[in-house]
């Protein structure tokens, strides 16, 4: 393996253990403050406002050996923010074709948060590599 293939997947799965470990804060949180009778959207950002400090400060550090800037946490600010709308419109716009297939409750929450989530990691890896990160 090529000295850049292997820095790619070393990075790739940093991410995604880092991805998996923060996405956990964010859902776990999210559920609960759903389970205090939170509505759904404002139990969502908070946890991924958890979730993603955890994240930045994971893999500025691990990921990508850098070091947590003024700069890079603004970059990566604007970069999670915009993934965090998109984020949020696809988990709020996923609840109706999820109750139609018969899905509720946790099971529906789930399947949207991994979905929603899902299209946020990829964004959020490719950009953080490419602009935020790049020659880490």
């Amino acid at each position: 393996m090529t000295e850049p293939t292997s820095a790619l997947k070393t990075q790739l799965v940093r991410f995604v253990s880092v991805g998996v470990f923060t996405a956990a804060i964010d859902y776990g949180l999210t559920l609960f403050l759903t389970y205090l009778g939170l509505h759904r959207s404002l139990a969502k950002a908070i946890g991924w406002v958890f979730g993603t400090i955890a994240a930045y400060v994971a893999n500025a550090r691990w990921t990508f050996g850098a070091q947590v800037s003024g700069r890079t946490a603004g970059a990566v600010g604007l970069l999670y923010l915009s993934t965090f709308a998109v984020q949020n419109f696809l988990y709020w716009v996923l609840n109706a074709p999820l109750i139609s297939l018969g899905f509720d409750g946790a099971l529906k929450d789930t399947i949207a948060f991994v979905i929603a989530q899902g299209v946020a990691t990829v964004t959020n890896f490719a950009i953080q590599r490419a602009f935020i990160f790049k020659g880490k």
